[in-house]
């Protein structure tokens, strides 16, 4: 195999250039096989192989740097750059993580896990070069989803001071993880027909070089001429206009191309946007034809592209969406907003259903929030659907736009807690506390599926913000007969017992419920409480459990700082200070990627640890 011979960095350039089409097949076949085994994000990858080849063909890496979006799409890069026998170990615990990460290699210039950041990042890494008096160059790729980012924007408007060279790859697939949509997407739509611009260019270029003396400041008079042909071919000419020379469009799977484009590029005394096209998916049918699918997957079977795991039990998304399309059907006045994740998020039914009440905002999580509290300020009843680590993304607007104003906004913060294999950037381990902290906001956790479809229907009658958060994967079924109905604000005691009370957290009930069962099985009987309530927390139920035990034990998936645990430790300390608590949370670190299980071992979150740690505790 071709692939074979590329052990390390730039071991790419040995190769002649006839051997790039079948290396291309082979990383394809690669990567399908690898996602296949471990899951991962196949589609995104595929799409950009002769993209990441051509890079990789005309840079010098780790000296030059190259930054990815998102960096779901880095696999090839990884290969390329002496990582390929650690696929056997992708997204899982101690193995090779599913995004760039400086930690495991010199050639990932930037951590990357969230959309929209490369830009700003590649244009510090050129302002620290040139303050150095460095000569390298820098590549930031982004897609034509992470350009619905606001974040993309600031950064291109500050670059276009530069007098040095930045290269900027727009890598146009037309999809994040849904079809993109908005005026970006159009306008992207448009420069796609502009092929013909790109060919007369080269063409133009190529000939004028061949003129002594006169060639090369023709060239630069007709990139300084605002009103040069490109602006008669393509209109608008919005990157032009923003400073950043435009070249583009290239086909994104035509690697002689892109390699000419990007050593015009390397040329540029200034910001330089080089557009290319590739096809999310390509070179496997099931992900050319569902490429949303195909964004993250688990395992799959490579023939058919059928998930080895079969989904037996409703997940918690899923009881999102049947609910909150029962709450369209009898509110008018609600309504629903995802940032480019309908799918992801549960949403896609409703979408289907309420098309003028469904916004789909592109991935902007600032603002989508700000968003729904002009709707909510409207008179209507927003519900943002959306992952806990990217709702981080949008703080400021929730504390200011939503909260100061009490605006009656719900956030379904979905994949709150553990995720697993995605890893530190993807971990949804902050959102109690940085929702807790909040004036006027509500914050709920369900203990299973049942009570996600109550809160949601309690949510909608409330006033003011409003959080409900809760797990990836399949939805607790456990206590089904544990119905007692919500009142604002209060606990709900499972098990009455004494000595030890155990307060878990949403997800954590679970595992209450299994230490509880262990504890009776020994004679013992603890109280367990399904908390529900985070924020307001319920003082009366801590009043009441302060009389009657010894030990009070907090569980949850969240950071120790600012979370439930620290919360009632807080309330505990200034009214019964004999009276002990132990907190039993994620710990105040960033969480590494493998299965929720494996993690929870690791973290001490698991039934076995709490007992014994808690056994320890009163026996000393």
């Amino acid at each position: 195999m071709i692939l074979d011979k590329i052990q390390g960095p730039n071991d790419l350039h040995k190769l002649p250039l006839e051997a790039f089409p079948p290396l291309a097949k082979e990383i394809r076949g690669f990567l399908v096989r690898a996602v296949g085994k471990n899951g991962g994000h196949l589609a995104s990858n595929l799409g950009v192989v002769e993209l990441t080849l051509a890079l990789h063909n005309v840079f010098h890496l780790p000296e030059d740097k190259i930054i990815w979006d998102v960096g779901h799409q880095a696999y090839i890069h990884k290969m390329l750059t002496g990582r390929k026998e650690d696929f056997d170990r992708l997204r899982q615990a101690g193995g090779l993580s599913g995004f760039p990460k400086r930690s495991e290699s010199p050639c990932d210039a930037f951590d990357t896990g969230h959309s929209s950041t490369s830009v700003s990042a590649g244009l510090g890494y050129v302002k620290a070069r040139d303050l150095q008096g460095e000569s390298y160059h820098v590549v930031s790729v982004i897609g034509d989803g992470a350009l619905t980012g606001g974040m993309a924007y600031e950064a291109m408007n500050n670059a276009a001071e530069l007098k040095t060279n930045f290269i900027i790859v727009l890598n146009d697939n037309h999809m994040s993880i849904s079809p993109n949509v908005g005026g970006i997407s159009r306008y992207l739509g448009r420069l796609r027909t502009a092929q013909v611009y790109t060919d007369l260019k080269l063409k133009i270029t190529k000939g004028l070089n061949r003129i002594p003396w006169l060639g090369e400041p023709l060239i630069g008079a007709m990139r300084n001429t605002k009103s040069s042909i490109k602006q008669l071919v393509i209109p608008g000419m919005f990157f032009e206009n923003m400073g950043l020379t435009y070249l583009g469009p290239a086909g994104g799977h035509d690697m002689r191309q892109m390699m000419k484009l990007f050593n015009e590029a390397k040329r540029v005394n200034g910001p330089v946007l080089v557009h290319v096209l590739t096809q999310k998916g390509r070179g496997y049918a099931p992900a050319v034809r569902h490429p949303d699918k195909f964004h993250g997957t688990a395992a799959f079977d490579i023939r058919t592209g059928a998930p080895l795991k079969k989904q037996e039990k409703p997940c918690y998304t899923d009881i999102f969406g049947k609910t909150i399309l029962k709450l369209g059907r009898e509110n008018k006045k609600l309504v629903a907003i995802t940032a480019a994740m309908p799918t992801g998020t549960g949403l896609d039914a409703f979408s289907r259903k309420f098309p003028e009440r469904f916004f789909d905002v592109g991935i902007a999580e600032g603002h989508s929030v700000t968003f729904a509290a002009g709707l909510a300020a409207g008179g209507l009843t927003p519900v943002v659907a959306v992952y806990s680590s990217f709702l981080q993304r949008a703080v400021d607007q929730i504390l200011h736009d939503v909260c100061m104003q009490k605006l009656h906004v719900i956030f379904a913060v979905d994949r709150a807690g553990l995720v697993g294999s995605d890893g530190e950037t993807h971990q949804g381990a902050f959102d109690l506390s940085y929702l807790s902290m909040m004036p006027h906001m509500t914050v709920m956790a369900p203990k299973n599926d049942w009570e996600l479809a109550r809160m949601l229907e309690f949510a909608a009658g409330l006033a003011g913000p409003v959080a409900i958060r809760y797990p990836r994967g399949a939805a607790y079924r456990g206590l089904t007969e544990a119905r007692e109905p919500l009142a604002y604000g209060k606990s709900e005691t499972l098990h009455q017992g004494g000595g030890v009370a155990y307060l878990a957290v949403g997800s954590m009930v679970e595992t209450g419920e299994e230490i509880y069962q262990r504890e009776k099985e020994r004679g013992r009987e603890v109280t367990l409480v399904n908390v529900r309530f985070v924020k307001p927390l319920d003082t009366q139920l801590l009043d009441s459990l302060a009389r009657e035990h010894a030990l009070l034990v907090t569980l949850e998936e969240n950071v120790r700082a600012g979370g439930f645990g620290e919360q009632v430790l807080a309330y505990v300390n200034s009214r019964y200070p004999g009276l002990r608590v132990r907190i039993f949370s994620l710990p105040d670190s960033f969480v590494e990627q493998g299965q929720v299980g494996e993690l929870k071992k690791s973290l001490g979150l698991t039934a076995d640890a709490v007992l014994a740690a808690v056994h320890k505790m009163e026996e000393g």
